[in-house]
């Protein structure tokens, strides 16, 4: 067995001391992570040596600890809580909150999947829960604020109901780790993005008596069990894992490790059985997209060349699914982003004329800094084929305002890009210093009050041009995938779908048009969705 496979697993009874043991302030618990070294201390007990890579194991009676994001929290009533594998039957149930990106609800629906068949039921708020979830998003400090804020309200349920349940996933979870466990020791189970394949393995040890802490790079299996969609009509499908850049800013490469590129042949087996059961529409998802395939062997069929596998190798060899009417990617990376991307999807009439590609500044200095790996010009250029082959395409990107060191005028290299490009929408992010990320210590930082002064007006400039985008749309007939109703208070007539473009469309329809492509005339557009009226 090999050093990085093997760690020490200390169990003890979890949560089996008196409600005056379980009230112990949390300096008294104590929580170690040890690998292949024992340890001295009389309170550990039970020492075994697992071949589960990254457990570790709460030692005491105490409660357990972890920390992550979430937005809401509250408290449960009492219900037993046996392992996994004899959930079934038993009353038991789960919630998740998830932050962050697109990444984040994949893997939401992946852990509900496997949590349902291991018969656990979805409650619908955090309050009915047996098991609460937190996935997290490390990407802005506030989302960290939210998780221990959390925690912070749902760990007073543990005192109330021994065998409440406390997990905290993705990103903050992976780029806290012990801390967080130190800080709420109440948390069961801390995961990085890595483990979330093996959330119901992770929760047996957790039943076993340990307080678990899943870190370490993982190589990520198939999973065979079928997420719980959150759409009957969309999904998301992931194609890589991690990232492998170094952006000066950005957590990714530390929380969700190296890329690892899903097998073509997996993914098309996902694909069949989602047209299979009826969805209309697939969002292909990586961290990194573009660099799909690099770490794959060569292809080598009668369809492809000797050559590694690409999207856009992938997007040939998925797009004629049947029952999938409709295949978007995100996200892309301006330094991977090809001609022959375009080109293929110009050619393939089920991938949307839709690229999100992040540009993040429009100064080639603070590009630098930030090491994109690209220049304003190429990204331009980029810009610039897309509209050759797809005029009609819609572009959206992510910016940074405020970023160490940027000046009022690189911070206007960024707004007279944007006026170059006029994209249908941006999301913007004043700078967030990340931990353990380089740009975070340096000295040279810019002030709050200029950073969000920047942050309103860039967003003036994105909300001017994509309501102009928008308009573009209007007296035109689009076809629009409906994906459900119109949830807001008195709309209830109206149905909800989205473009080719991704533009957002209302109209009024029965819900039996969920999951249909229809036609409608476009009739209003604001800088945020479309309405219309329904063509026969």
């Amino acid at each position: 067995m090999s050093c990085r496979a093997m760690a020490l697993s200390f169990t003890a009874p979890h949560f089996a001391a008196s409600l005056q043991q379980q009230q112990q302030p949390a300096s008294n618990r104590l929580f170690t992570q040890l690998k292949l070294s024992a340890n001295p201390n009389p309170i550990l007990r039970n020492l075994s040596v697992s071949s589960k890579p990254c457990v570790c194991s709460l030692a005491t009676a105490a409660p357990t600890v972890a920390e992550k994001e979430s937005s809401q929290a509250s408290q449960v009533e009492v219900s037993s809580s046996p392992s996994c594998a004899n959930a079934k039957g038993n009353g038991l149930s789960y919630h998740i909150i998830t932050m962050g990106c697109q990444m984040n609800v994949a893997d939401s629906e992946r852990m509900a999947g496997q949590l349902e068949a291991q018969g656990y039921q979805l409650a619908p708020t955090p309050d009915d829960c047996s098991l609460l979830i937190l996935n997290t998003c490390s990407i802005r400090d506030r989302a960290e604020q939210k998780v221990y804020g959390a925690l912070g309200r749902n760990k007073i349920r543990k005192y109330e109901d021994p065998n409440f349940r406390i997990v905290v996933s993705g990103c903050v979870a992976q780029q806290e780790g012990n801390t967080l466990l130190r800080r709420v020791p109440e948390v069961d189970l801390v995961m990085g993005p890595q483990h979330v394949g093996r959330l119901t393995e992770l929760l047996e040890q957790v039943e076993l008596g340990s307080q678990v802490c899943a870190l370490e790079p993982f190589y990520i299996e198939e999973d065979i069990t079928r997420p719980r969609r959150d759409s009957t009509v969309t999904a998301w499908v992931n194609i890589i894992y991690g990232c492998n850049e170094g952006c000066t800013y950005c957590v990714v490469p530390g929380t969700r490790g190296k890329e690892q590129s899903r097998l073509p042949d997996a993914i098309r087996n996902e694909m069949l059985a989602l047209g299979e059961a009826g969805y209309k529409e697939v969002t292909l998802l990586g961290q990194n997209i573009d660099a799909y395939g690099r770490d794959l062997g060569l292809l080598d069929n009668e369809n492809f060349s000797k050559q590694r596998w690409t999207l856009a190798d992938l997007l040939l060899y998925v797009h004629d699914v049947p029952g999938i009417e409709r295949i978007r990617f995100v996200t892309s990376h301006p330094k991977y982003f090809t001609e022959k991307l375009i080109k293929t999807c110009k050619e393939l009439p089920k991938v949307c004329e839709y690229f999100n590609i992040p540009f993040q500044s429009g100064d080639n200095e603070i590009l630098k800094e930030m090491k994109r790996g690209y220049t304003r010009e190429k990204y331009l250029n980029m810009i610039q084929m897309i509209r050759h082959y797809m005029p009609d395409a819609s572009i959206t990107a992510d910016a940074i305002v405020g970023f160490p060191g940027e000046s009022e005028e690189q911070f206007c290299n960024t707004l007279s890009l944007m006026e170059d490009v006029k994209f249908d929408a941006v999301n913007t992010a004043a700078y967030s210093p990340r931990p353990r990320t380089p740009a975070a210590v340096w000295e040279n930082q810019v002030a709050d009050l200029v950073k969000e002064d920047r942050l309103h007006r860039i967003n003036r400039l994105v909300t001017e041009h994509a309501l102009e985008r928008s308009q573009r749309y209007l007296g035109r007939v689009e076809k629009i995938l409906v994906e459900a109703k119109n949830p807001r208070p008195g709309k209830e007539d109206q149905v909800r779908g989205r473009t080719g473009g991704n533009k957002v469309t209302f109209f009024k329809g029965a819900a039996e048009l969920i999951g249909s492509l229809v036609n409608v005339k476009i009739t209003d557009a604001t800088s945020a969705s479309l309405r219309g009226e329904l063509v026969s």
